[in-house]
This record gives C-alpha cells, structure tokens and sequence, in this order.
C-alpha cells in the first residue's frame, strides 16, 4: 500500500504534475491557465473592443474541456457546462471567447489549414448569437458531440467503477491516481458526508428512501485536473443501504473552492463563500449538475460536493477535420449560448443579439473583435507556452 504523504510533500508533487500537464501542448497550457487569459484581458488594447453583454452568470473558464454530457437524478442527459469553479456573475463576451480560444489551439494541435480558423470563429459568433433569437431551431449535433452523447446515454454504474476505482467492489485502489489520507482527513469526511445536506443529497441522487443510511466505504485524496491540482481533493465511495441485505453504491467528489480569477460584473452580488458561489453558477448554467451538487466546509476550507454520476463526460478532441471542425465550433457555442439565454428575459435576449450581430466585419461573417481578440490570444498563449516549456525544461533538469 502507498505511503501516506504529507500535505506540503503532495502540494508540491501536484504543482510538479500541474506544469508537466501544461507543458504537454499549447492547448493544455490554455486550458491550465485561466489566469493568463484574464491577464490579457486586462492589460490588451484589443481587449477593449469587445462587447459588454448583461451581467448573468458565466463560467468563466469556458473551455472544450469544461463541456459534455451531464446526467440529472432522472438519467436525462444534455450537452452542458461542466466545470464551474470560475463561474462569475460577469460579461458573457468572455465565455465565448474563451471557448474560441480554446477550439483554435486545438485546430492549431491538427495541423488545419487557416481558413479552418477563420471558418471556426464564424461558425462559434453565429451558432452563439442564433441561440438568443426567439424562434430558434435546434442544430444537429457535430459527428464528436454526438458520439459523446450515445456514450454517455449507455453507461452505468459498472463504467464508472470501471474508469475511477477500476473495480466494483466497496475500495478504492491506491497508486498513481488516488492517494492515502490521515487520519484528521478521514474523521473531517465522516462528519461530512453524514451532515444532513449532504446525506440528503446522497439519497436524492441515489433515489433512496429517507430513512436509508449512508456509509463510507473508502476514501482518498484524488489526483485530478489540471488547473485545481494543488487544492484538496476527495473520492469518497458511499454505500446507500436501502433495505435489508440492499446496498448501492456510489462516488462522491470533494473538491475545494476558492476566488475567481474572472472579473465580476460591477454591482453583482453573489455568495461570500466560494462553494455557495460555484453552486449558485452552476444551477444558472448546468440545472442537470448543479442540482447535484452542495456547497460545505471540510478542513476549515470551502468546498463543492458533488455526486458522480456515469453519464458525465468530458468532450475530448485529440484530432480535427476540417469539417468536424467547424461542426463542434457550432455545437458547444450552442450550448454556451443557451445557458446564458436562459438567464435573460426577451427583451434582454434581443438587446444582447443586437449587440453580438451589429459588430460584424464585411470580410468576415463574424464580429470582428472576436476574431482580432483569438489572434492576439493565440499569438500571447504560444509565447507563454514555449516560455512555460523552457522554465519547466530547466527546472525538471535542475
């Protein structure tokens, strides 16, 4: 069994996979460092050109990455925002740029020709602003988006077991991906998981009785994502006992909180705590996740609670086609575009479609300040990321 490693002894060893993660590509390195994209956002002339959309809940670090199928406590799944620890009540602007951004490093990882580039943007500027529109049609589904869909509409229990604790049986195997806690850790999630929010979010989700109790199989510290590496974070396997010798079990993740790079709208309010925060963007955005999902305290630290279900998956785009390209572009600006849709009444909605299509260039049949904005993104990200290599290169020889 793998040693237990102290809490600055695993920071620092989350911190090393952090970088090497990021060092992998140029999109790796956009999809670990949100704050690069905000410190652009801040110091750009060409920042300065891009609209300002009505102040609603936004993601905040909307890339491909961060979206997928979600499953509710019914077993419907949607295509939806599945990673909210940035979420702000902020500009929209900036989610679809950051989901430009993010689609053109992956164009960049195919080899695509530019024009697929410039094809993209279009294609990102009006699926987006065609999901405000009153009378709008669904569009069918890129080839990618779609396969992802039918995968997850198959998958039970077994997959999950499968791809996070590599068996169904009541342990979670130690090793590479999860790790030993102490003792103080595993007293802190006892008392978490039988607080009455989160017991109760457990039955909800599991479609249990009231009076089911709730035990903790296993538990673990969880090495996992890129950007989050380096914060507290928790597998816990729960069994439900729903009738004599009746038992089903499940996965819990416990991922800690904490303030968001993404600039706020001036005059938002929202929750203090960064977990309330999180929960409140997550039920605007992705209804299916965050009915799933509660905000706690574990360690004196703020964190999410959140049910694993096996329809939920990230949409992965290792290589493009030109076409499939320019058809997931469509796909996942459409759904950005509907999670900030639902937040906005009709005349809101129009005044934000108006706004988006008044800015189109006569070259491009897309806003021009989305595409100068991906250019200069996309020529700072590059430098950063080969600088990033360059220390990483240095210091992992050093």
């Amino acid at each position: 069994m793998p040693k237990f490693i102290t809490p600055d002894r695993r920071k620092a060893a989350l911190d090393d996979t952090r970088q090497l993660k990021m060092a992998q590509s140029t999109h790796a390195y956009v999809r670990g460092n949100t704050a690069k994209f905000y410190e652009w956002l801040a110091q750009s002339p060409v920042a300065a050109t891009l609209p300002v959309g009505p102040p609603i809940w936004i993601c905040g670090d909307c890339h491909v990455g961060n979206l997928g199928p979600v499953a509710d406590a019914d077993n419907n799944v949607e295509i939806q925002i599945r990673d909210l620890d940035q979420t702000v009540i902020g500009n929209p602007a900036h989610d679809i740029l950051r989901l430009a951004l993010s689609l053109q490093t992956a164009v960049r990882g195919s080899d695509l020709p530019g024009v697929v580039s410039a094809r993209m943007v279009e294609a990102v500027a009006d699926s987006y602003e065609r999901a405000f529109l009153p009378d709008e049609d669904a569009e069918p589904e890129s080839d990618i988006v779609r396969t992802v869909r039918k995968r997850a509409l198959g998958r039970r229990w077994k997959h999950l077991a499968r791809e996070r604790i590599e068996n169904a049986k009541p342990t979670i195997p130690l090793g590479k991906k999860y790790w030993p806690i102490d003792d103080a850790e595993r007293e802190g999630l006892h008392e978490l998981i039988h607080t009455p929010l989160v017991t109760k979010l457990a039955l909800t989700s599991f479609q249990s009785p009231k009076d089911s109790k709730v035990h903790i199989h296993d538990a673990a510290y969880w090495r996992k994502g890129c950007s989050s590496l380096g914060l507290l974070r928790y597998a816990v396997l729960i069994g439900v006992e729903t009738g004599k010798d009746a038992q089903t079990y499940g996965l819990i993740d416990i991922k800690e909180a904490t303030t968001s790079v993404a600039p706020v709208a001036e005059g938002a309010t929202m929750p203090d705590e960064p977990a309330a925060r999180v929960v409140a963007g997550a039920r605007a955005l992705s209804p299916y996740l965050g009915d799933r999902m509660v905000a706690a305290t574990l360690l004196g630290k703020s964190v999410i609670v959140r049910e694993l279900l096996p329809q939920d998956l990230k949409i992965e785009i290792e290589q493009f086609t030109g076409a499939e390209a320019i058809a997931s572009a469509r796909s996942l600006a459409r759904v950005v575009g509907k999670a900030h849709a639902r937040q906005m009444d009709a005349k809101t909605r129009a005044k934000w479609h108006q706004t988006l299509t008044a800015a189109h260039g006569r070259s491009l049949d897309a806003p021009l300040w989305l595409w100068k904005a991906v250019v200069d993104l996309v020529a700072m990200h590059e430098a950063a990321y080969l600088e990033h290599c360059r220390i990483y290169a240095l210091e992992d020889a050093a």
